[in-house]
């Protein structure tokens, strides 16, 4: 503990009793999402003696703990000269009290980083070197900028198929492996960049109901204004433990959990965070994170949902066909059976934007309530019929017939809420205090809906930091509107984040194209 100096007398191991310089830790409550930052003076006297500079990469110890932060040097007295605070990432990483004894240090050279420049600058690179890579990665030895060049210099085409299947290995040989007494495992996954489109609940409960194993873990949102994960998270737990999703898939063969939870291909998780900003997924990238989190669930067999259209992530049917290529060629040569499914990417799916909104639409398909949106059913439908067949559950063809019955007779909603439970139980989404409805200007015929706009829009109100936050689609294309018909809603948890979402979709009046009826 603090003898409020700034130095505390500890023996460096070697018995000499010599003394080491050390800080007093702080927690200091500051959410840098999911990046370790330690927090020192300008003026402390480990900055001077170390050399450290803002935005160093230093090795921070709490007794027999370390973990790899990145340093922010403060000016000011929002720190004394003897202290050293934490981000909230850090605290949770370090697991350290309040007052704890700490050491700051210089981290070991990063030599992977070599390979990345080499990369930048057009060489291929082998397994050896991919695996060095994600090891540092996934050690947090890399900085957000160390990462963002890997990610950039990997973008655009830039990664061969084996290097595709190098980096998919070093990913999944990175964190745990899940193994299970099942000969099939299947798995359903979308590549993203489509509003709504929220199918692994209803998919999962589907399959899971019909007696296939399908142990899914999803991601949070990356561009989007909500992610499987946020999804669920509005109506149970989805932060599980190996054990507790190991047990919730022993009880009732399917759960629907966040990776990153979980140490499941873990440098995923950190590139993903650095993906985020940039606003953009490279092919090579995209396919081993897709399957490095698959093999890593232990899964078998795996449908991958790729919509296709003008505002989507995949913009075009050829972008389509690589990807749906690279992902059955990696998933081929890692024992992977892979089936891909291109799906209209047009128009959202659903009514909902936004982790709230979503899983309302989600409840009134597997509920069969009337107003449930029949496309979000239709797409879900259509991608568990795949599930089953690809599963050995249904003969080709007969795949679908099979998931609407199991959808119509209640057994894929009792499914999905004894999955909730299991899971921690089943709860109510939350809403909104803040709505503004959009109308259309004139009357005509809805002739494009840009995705994207919308996806924008519903994060500028909020979503998903706010779960009830986004917006909530009333029209689809081809559809005839009267002037003033309500096009979509915003929903908002304060009145400042509504006005700026709309201020936004004011500005953009080719969001929901109206063209006059011929």
């Amino acid at each position: 503990m603090s003898n409020g100096n700034d130095t505390v007398n500890t023996s460096n191991g070697n018995g000499n009793g010599a003394t080491e310089t050390w800080l007093i830790l702080r927690r200091l409550g500051i959410d840098t999402f999911q990046e370790p930052v330690v927090f020192m003076r300008a003026d402390c006297h480990v900055c001077r003696a170390e050399g450290f500079a803002a935005q160093s990469r230093v090795r921070v110890i709490v007794g027999e703990r370390s973990i790899i932060a990145t340093l922010n040097v403060v000016i000011g007295d929002l720190l004394a000269k003897h202290q050293a605070g934490v981000s909230e990432a850090a605290w949770r990483a370090l697991g350290a009290e309040e007052g704890d004894v700490v050491h700051v240090e210089h981290m070991e050279p990063l030599e992977s980083f070599s390979h990345v420049r080499a990369k930048v600058y057009g060489h291929a690179l082998n397994s050896g070197q991919l695996n060095a890579i994600i090891h540092d990665i996934s050690e947090n030895r890399y900085s957000s900028v160390e990462m963002a060049a890997f990610i950039t210099a990997c973008a655009d085409e830039r990664m061969s198929i084996d290097e595709i299947l190098s980096l998919t290995t070093a990913m999944v040989d990175a964190g745990s492996r899940l193994s299970w007494p099942h000969d099939i495992v299947v798995d359903k996954h979308c590549v993203g960049g489509l509003p709504g489109n929220r199918t692994t609940p209803i998919v999962v409960a589907i399959v899971a109901a019909c007696g296939l194993i399908i142990p899914k873990t999803s991601s949070r949102a990356i561009t989007s204004p909500a992610g499987t994960a946020d999804t669920m998270e509005t109506l149970t737990e989805v932060s599980l433990s190996l054990d507790d999703m190991r047990r919730v898939v022993g009880r009732e063969g399917g759960c629907i959990v966040w990776g990153g939870s979980m140490n499941l291909s873990p440098a995923d998780d950190i590139l993903i965070r650095v993906e985020r900003p940039l606003d953009f997924d490279s092919e090579g990238q995209m396919v081993a994170s897709v399957l490095s989190k698959k093999l890593s669930a232990g899964s078998t067999h795996l449908v991958v949902d790729i919509p296709v259209g003008p505002t989507a992530k995949v913009r075009s049917a050829v972008m389509a066909d690589s990807l749906a290529l690279r992902l059955t060629q990696v998933g081929s040569a890692l024992g992977l059976t892979v089936r891909v499914r291109q799906t209209d990417g047009t128009q959202p799916i659903g009514r909902g934007i936004g982790p709230s909104l979503e899983a309302l639409d989600v409840l009134a398909v597997l509920q069969n309530h009337p107003a449930a949106p029949a496309d979000l059913a239709e797409h879900a439908l259509r991608l568990a019929a795949d599930v089953l067949e690809l599963g050995g559950k249904s003969a080709a063809g007969d795949g679908m017939r099979l998931a609407r019955e199991v959808l119509r007779d209640g057994r894929a909603w009792r499914k999905f809420q004894a999955i909730c439970e299991a899971q921690g139980g089943l709860r109510e989404p939350p809403s909104a205090k803040h709505h503004r409805v959009f109308v259309a200007r004139t009357a005509g015929i809805i002739s494009s809906i840009d995705s994207r706009r919308l996806s924008r829009i519903a994060k500028l109100a909020g979503a998903p930091g706010t779960m009830a936050a986004g917006l909530e689609l009333h029209v689809q294309l081809q559809q005839a509107v009267e002037a003033d018909q309500p096009l979509f809603t915003l929903h908002a948890g304060t009145p400042g984040e509504l006005a700026y979402a709309a201020n936004y979709a004011n500005s953009r009046e080719d969001v929901i194209r109206v063209e006059p009826q011929s």
